[in-house]
């Protein structure tokens, strides 16, 4: 299969890396000069310089000459340039089938990547790719699971059986939405965990955070159309877990930094990455509020990064909630 990677990040190169061992990828870049440095040396030095990047792979800042031949298009660009990309694929090949691997929600409008890709392509040939996933890890080969997530059933069997390979195991589900509420709210509860471990809060307390926070996405995703087994399954649960646990996680590492007093901006500017949650947790408060939906995790992460409570302070709030049954409908 010919496959059309757009976006040079650190994920996009990770999955070229990865998917390059049984198709023919081609990486767009849209930045020259960062093409012309990824194709010179062959290492992405800005996102992913521990791992080579495979003779085979092709690099352009050409965006038709990346598409030319391509039978799919993964598009692994923050989901703030997503709706650009896809406007630049429609245009110059409308209808190829695209899957997007970003995770969160678009900051002007609030709307997920599903549908932004309702708005900008209209086709049925498309879905999401999620689940937990380090890019390093899998550049490096190690194994990971992820869910390839589409409306269109068909579509979702048969690409997740040309991108599985033994290292990289790719399911399938029809659960577009849950799928990709999984991806965007998992990051906000990554800003909390790494507030309770930067807060030395210990583990007990951080099970006690992640079990909640699956409980709050749950609430969240079935409202907006996903279905419960998907948030115990890779793309949520599994999202969860990685993401407020692991070391490389940007949301985890934002919320560690909130705890030791830093300005979000100065955080945000440290990292040299996008971290979602940091842009997802507002409007996933102002969905919930909307729907009457409870996420008071949720709610306390807004009033550390934008209203100026302190990290300590919000703890203490959601310790002093009354107790109530722990198992409770959508």
């Amino acid at each position: 299969m010919n496959i059309a990677i757009l976006g040079a990040g650190a994920w996009g190169t990770a999955l070229a890396i990865a998917l390059s061992a049984r198709h023919a990828v081609t990486i767009w870049a849209r930045d020259p000069v960062h093409a012309r440095a990824l194709e010179g040396s062959r290492c992405n030095a800005r996102y992913l310089p521990q791992v080579a990047l495979p003779g085979p792979v092709g690099v352009t800042e050409n965006l038709e000459r990346a598409l030319q031949g391509a039978v799919l298009a993964l598009v692994a660009t923050p989901t703030s340039g997503l709706r650009e990309t896809l406007a630049a694929l429609r245009r110059t090949r409308p209808g190829l089938p695209v899957v997007w691997a970003c995770k969160g929600f678009e900051r002007s409008s609030a709307l997920l990547p599903h549908e932004i890709a309702a708005q900008e392509l209209g086709q049925a040939h498309c879905g999401a790719l999620s689940g937990p996933s380090f890019a390093l890890e899998v550049a490096q080969g190690r194994p990971t699971a992820l869910t390839l997530a589409s409306r269109n059933a068909e579509f979702a069997r048969a690409t997740a059986r040309e991108l599985h390979q033994p290292a990289l195991r790719v399911y399938f589900s029809t659960d577009l939405a849950g799928v990709e509420i999984g991806g965007a709210v998992k990051n906000v509860m990554a800003i909390a965990t790494g507030i309770c471990d930067g807060l030395g809060l210990g583990l007990n307390a951080r099970a006690a955070l992640i079990t909640r926070g699956l409980a709050e996405i749950t609430r969240l995703g079935v409202a907006l159309g996903g279905r419960p087994e998907t948030f115990m399954g890779l793309a949520g649960a599994g999202d969860l877990i990685l993401t407020c646990t692991g070391d490389p996680s940007r949301n985890r590492r934002v919320g560690l930094m909130l705890a030791q007093g830093h300005r979000i901006e100065d955080i945000l500017s440290s990292l040299g990455h996008v971290a979602e949650g940091v842009y997802s947790a507002q409007e996933v408060q102002r969905i919930a509020t909307a729907k009457g939906i409870q996420m008071p995790i949720t709610q306390a992460v807004c009033e550390v990064l934008y209203r100026g409570v302190q990290a300590r302070q919000a703890v203490q709030s959601l310790l002093a909630r009354d107790p109530k049954e722990e198992v409770q409908g959508p």
